[in-house]
């Protein structure tokens, strides 16, 4: 779920053990690591072009993109970025240490993991990240919960948006009925070939 204090106080309220089944997952701790690093990104760039410095001109998705899914052009673009004294390179370099984190099996040592990186990002001197850290530490235990369960949100984000595709394809629906039946229609995984002929 999310960090909503509504959310977990409804979940605690009614779930029973809600403690150890409440559970934080990547999607969003990563949502709030990429916007501290855009804000580390906006205030650097704001003082580097008023002294006349344009290191961080155009390079706002080369921040939030995984490595993983760049280009090889970019890559090389982003590695001398990356490798640079910038104070959004360190802020980077916090944010894909925590994204690293989500590898660990045992409870204990994913603790550890984010002790340390709890550590490092309260010591980094960037305020975005100082306070997503405050974040993460208060909400750590449903992070573990997350790690430890192997759960997360992305299957339901991912048919929300779907859903939302269909509406916004559809402009709109005079009747909820409607708009039941064809969500069932588009993802309800119908068959409605007769039977005998192959696709």
């Amino acid at each position: 779920m999310d960090m909503w204090p509504a959310f977990i106080n409804a979940a605690l309220e009614m779930v029973p053990g809600a403690e150890s089944k409440i559970a934080f997952d990547k999607f969003h701790v990563a949502k709030y690591l990429g916007e501290a690093v855009d804000k580390v990104r906006r205030e650097e760039h704001r003082k580097l072009m008023k002294a006349g410095k344009a290191d961080l001109k155009g390079t706002k998705y080369d921040w939030l993109y995984s490595p993983q899914n760049m280009t090889r052009r970019q890559k090389q673009r982003f590695k001398a970025l990356r490798d640079s004294t910038l104070k959004t390179a360190r802020a980077w370099a916090i944010k894909e240490f925590a994204m690293s984190l989500w590898g660990y099996v045992s409870k204990t040592w994913a603790r550890k993991g984010w002790e340390r990186w709890l550590s490092w990002a309260v010591r980094c001197r960037l305020e975005p990240m100082k306070k997503v850290a405050k974040t993460i530490k208060e909400h750590l235990w449903g992070i573990l919960n997350a790690i430890v369960l192997k759960v997360g949100n992305g299957p339901a984000e991912g048919i929300n948006s779907r859903i939302k595709a269909i509406k916004v394809r559809s402009h709109g629906f005079r009747n909820k009925g409607r708009f039941a039946n064809a969500i069932y229609f588009h993802l309800g995984g119908l068959d409605l070939y007769p039977e005998g002929i192959c696709r």
